[in-house]
């Protein structure tokens, strides 16, 4: 594995920082790179030596978000501390992200993309048997349960997070388990 310069991480960090504060203030169709380079205090350059351009910076920091959702649910044995967080602890933690993707008009490839990790994830690690045995098609448990789950995290966001972290997960574990048992 190559060791990554800090400083490299850091402008990075910096350029993905200042794209998530822009969205949240207006549509991503009107951010521009000078915006990005500006807010980031970094040079154009700088940004184009990491991305290709705004497109390409928003889907790169659209899947860092996914893998760190995918990693909570596959923890690794040494990495048990990552396990113990909940998405909804996880979508707290990475509030402005979240919030600036869920709410922009700008991004809704966000809640696609999202979506599509939704029903991956309840493809691969639901319990559906009992759904199974009553009929139900999988096709139709994974059209009916992810777009509900991404509709309460956008609610979840929307209405100011009304309800801790622990609370959503338990209540959505309590609703998942009426609707699949």
């Amino acid at each position: 594995m190559t060791k990554v310069d800090r400083r490299i991480l850091k402008s990075q960090e910096a350029i993905k920082k200042a794209l998530v504060e822009l969205m949240a203030e207006k549509d991503f169709d009107y951010i521009t790179i000078q915006d990005i380079s500006d807010r980031a205090n970094v040079s154009r350059r700088t940004i184009y030596l990491h991305y290709t351009d705004k497109f390409d910076l928003l889907d790169k920091l659209i899947e860092d978000h996914i893998n760190e959702l995918r990693e909570i649910c596959n923890p690794k044995p040494v990495d048990s501390l990552k396990g113990n967080i909940s998405w909804f602890e996880y979508f707290e933690k990475n509030y402005s992200f979240f919030s600036a993707m869920l709410e922009s008009k700008g991004a809704p490839f966000f809640r696609n993309r999202f979506l599509e990790f939704v029903i991956e994830d309840i493809r691969n690690g639901w319990e559906m048997t009992e759904a199974r045995k009553r009929g139900i098609n999988e096709d139709l448990i994974l059209q009916f349960f992810a777009p509900a789950y991404v509709g309460i995290v956008e609610w979840w966001f929307t209405s100011g997070m009304p309800y801790p972290p622990q609370v959503m997960e338990k209540q959505v574990g309590i609703l998942l388990d009426i609707n699949l048992s």
